[in-house]
């Protein structure tokens, strides 16, 4: 019997990289790696922990049974819908479902998100990698969009981490024939993560010109070179496609095989004996 106010890890996965996703904040020290979409580190009084109104929140510790219990009824006593999840950290481990690993990832600022900075007017690429950040990696994450030569500049100046830009001192960025989703995905150690390795060879497809490489790689470069033309503004561009690669990654996870034609939804017909 699940404990209660207790979330199990295979429920907690089906979730991850939703919109409606509930906020993980990981109570432990130093995590090396996390849950994706997980929120670290945190004040000691969960009351001042930042999340969108009406959202539920998740709690990790080491086992699911230390200070997340704590915290989550604290929470819950200030109406928050808050729950544990079962097992901690180990579980999720245990079951062999995705982490994210910290290795790379850049120092946050002062308001405790990550900073980005690309090119400005993005296509397949700028728009993917936003994605990955904000879904597995850091939710709160903002990315600047400034002219191509500007971007090391903007860089230095804000201490932003630089991405998809052709420069030898960049880290994220295209290697070989890999565009530089693929590079975060594997840096970011989801490389095991099958939905994602999908939808990377169709953002791979899209972004380098080899739409021969997946079906569906031609109908994304269409839909990204359409909204680049839709909007003006890079932040509401962005916005747009966050849907699109929800709905991409929800078709790589749960509904390549289903099929759609004309009577493929049609209710069945019953027979009428004589």
């Amino acid at each position: 019997m699940p404990a209660p106010n207790a979330i199990a890890p295979d429920k907690l996965a089906r979730l991850i990289a939703s919109p409606g996703a509930p906020r993980i904040f990981d109570l432990r020290d130093a995590p090396a790696d996390v849950v994706p979409g997980s929120l670290f580190p945190v004040r000691s009084d969960p009351t001042r922990w930042a999340h969108p109104a009406g959202s539920s929140v998740v709690i990790v510790d080491a086992d699911g049974n230390g200070s997340a219990v704590a915290a989550a009824a604290i929470l819950r006593s200030e109406g928050v819908p808050a729950e544990v999840l079962e097992g901690g950290f180990a579980a999720w481990t245990a079951a062999a479902l995705p982490t994210v690993s910290l290795t790379h990832l850049p120092s946050r600022h002062e308001d405790g998100r990550t900073w980005w900075v690309t090119r400005a007017r993005p296509k397949v690429d700028r728009i993917a990698c936003p994605w990955l950040i904000r879904r597995f990696v850091d939710p709160d994450a903002r990315f600047l969009f400034v002219a191509p030569g500007k971007v090391l500049t903007v860089a230095a100046q804000q201490q932003a981490e630089p991405f998809d830009i052709a420069d030898e001192r960049v880290f994220w960025t295209h290697r070989g024939e890999r565009c530089t989703f693929d590079v975060m995905v594997e840096t970011f150690g989801l490389d095991a993560h099958e939905p994602l390795m999908r939808l990377a060879t169709i953002v791979r497809g899209a972004d380098t010109d080899r739409v021969d490489l997946v079906p569906e790689a031609a109908g994304l470069l269409a839909i990204s070179l359409g909204l680049s033309r839709l909007h003006s503004d890079d932040h509401v561009q962005l916005e747009a496609g966050m849907a699109v690669y929800d709905a991409l990654y929800r078709w790589c996870r749960d509904a390549q095989g289903e099929r759609h034609d004309w009577s493929s939804h049609q209710p069945t017909r019953r027979t009428v004996s004589a």
